[in-house]
């Protein structure tokens, strides 16, 4: 099979079987005609569904591992195209020092937690953007949200259930850090064991700002929203995308800019 896997329009022998297997897993495409139609995309895109991948009708490797016609499922890398240039481009007003300093941790983050096909790079490099568009990880800082008129800092984050926290200081210990802004004794307690080698962010909660470990956090993070962020791109809710990263739309006009952007700046990969 072709290493982008096989989407609408292609023909030929390879579709064939792709049109056998479909129909074996019980998923008819019609004739057994060697043509990628309507037909057939749409049994992928039932197919994929009952699978739980992204229902987006291409038979990339991911399709074609569950169907038994791939020995490995590991997607596309866009990692090769991206430089510094190009994300420079991406993030306009923001130091190129920072860029070729922070670019690196980033790129290999999402290799290692295999998110690096071209939605997934586009994902990250947006949602920093969005996030911290100075291209490093930061630490929140106080505001009407998080600080009460006369309390200590982050006095209401330290009772947020939501957050897991317990009461102060958690509010100032687990506040936001890093390229997702990490927050809340739950998600440093969750995401610590997930590092490699893993970090006790609850004892150690500044070194979510660590470059390397904010780097992996941000890869964890979008590794563990993969599919509903890929539905949501897939649909065009780019608002949707965002909010599974922040919660809400904060940065939504930085993230739509970045994502355009990288989208032309980067070549396609196929394959779901």
């Amino acid at each position: 099979m072709p290493t982008g896997g096989l989407h609408q329009g292609d023909n030929g022998d390879e579709v064939k079987t792709l049109q056998q297997s479909l129909a074996a897993h019980g998923f008819s495409p019609g004739a057994i005609d060697g043509l990628y139609g309507q037909g057939t995309a749409a049994a992928v895109i039932a197919f994929q569904k009952s699978e739980g991948l992204l229902p987006d009708g291409i038979a990339g490797p991911r399709t074609l591992s569950a169907l038994g016609l791939a020995d490995s499922d590991q997607l596309p890398s866009a990692i090769p195209a991206v430089s510094v240039e190009i994300v420079s481009q991406m993030f306009p007003v923001t130091p190129i020092g920072n860029i070729k300093s922070n670019l690196p941790p980033v790129l290999s983050a999402l290799l290692e937690n295999r998110v690096a096909d071209k939605p997934m790079v586009l994902m990250a490099l947006s949602t920093v953007r969005a996030e911290v568009e100075c291209f490093q990880p930061i630490s929140e800082g106080q505001s009407r949200f998080n600080t009460s008129p006369s309390g200590h800092p982050f006095d209401l984050y330290d009772n947020r259930k939501d957050l897991g926290n317990q009461g102060a200081p958690d509010g100032a210990n687990f506040k936001g850090r890093g390229y997702i802004q990490l927050t809340g004794r739950l998600n440093y307690a969750a995401y610590g064991p997930k590092l490699t080698p893993r970090v006790d962010l609850v004892a150690n909660p500044d070194l979510a700002g660590d470059p390397a470990i904010a780097a992996n956090l941000l890869a964890l993070f979008l590794a563990d929203k993969e599919l509903a962020i890929k539905n949501a791109l897939l649909a065009g809710n780019m608002a949707t995308a965002r909010k599974l990263v922040n919660g809400g739309t904060n940065g939504l006009d930085r993230f739509e800019d970045a994502y355009q952007r990288g989208t032309a700046l980067i070549p396609d990969s196929l394959g779901k």
